[in-house]
């Protein structure tokens, strides 16, 4: 298999999960995020913190890390990982905006890049959910993959994403 075979697929191009069995554990790090826009209002109301619903950044913190220990029961194919961190950071970016950033660690076999990007899409989705009844238009967009390390792949980091801290 190349580098640029799809894993999921067996011999014959049927859905399968990757056999992991003989991979040898390394330490495995990956970083997401993900945007919500919103209007100047919308932002002013979850910072201030007196949203009737509660503390939005708090509940929408700890959806994204339930949601990065659930990736394996969400996505079909992706494996159970006993992860040791997940970390989901919520700031504000300009008037408009929230920038979600997540990072995921694991001592095992296969990487946590799919954890990391569920926690982003879920924190989002439950920053929409709680603050929908004031902002209807809210957009996610860009969640995206940061970087990742570990494993035979190695350290892989999108270009202009900010280095680990």
């Amino acid at each position: 298999m190349t580098d640029t075979s799809l894993t999921h697929l067996d011999a014959r191009g049927q859905a399968s999960m990757v056999d992991v069995t003989d991979k040898p554990e390394t330490d495995r790090t990956a970083r997401a995020m993900a945007r919500i826009r919103m209007a100047p209002a919308t932002l002013a109301h979850i910072l201030d913190g007196q949203h009737p619903k509660g503390d939005v950044l708090a509940v929408a913190r700890i959806a994204g890390i339930q949601a990065a220990k659930k990736t394996w029961d969400l996505i079909p194919l992706c494996h159970p990982l006993l992860l040791t961190r997940i970390r989901v950071e919520i700031t504000p970016e300009g008037d408009t905006a929230l920038l979600i950033r997540t990072e995921c660690r694991v001592r095992g076999v296969t990487g946590v890049e799919m954890e990391a990007l569920t926690a982003a899409s879920v924190a989002a989705l439950t920053l929409y959910d709680m603050c929908k009844a004031v902002d209807r238009g809210m957009v996610i967009e860009e969640i995206c993959l940061l970087e990742k390390q570990g494993g035979r792949s190695g350290t892989w980091q999108r270009d202009g994403a900010e280095p680990r801290s």
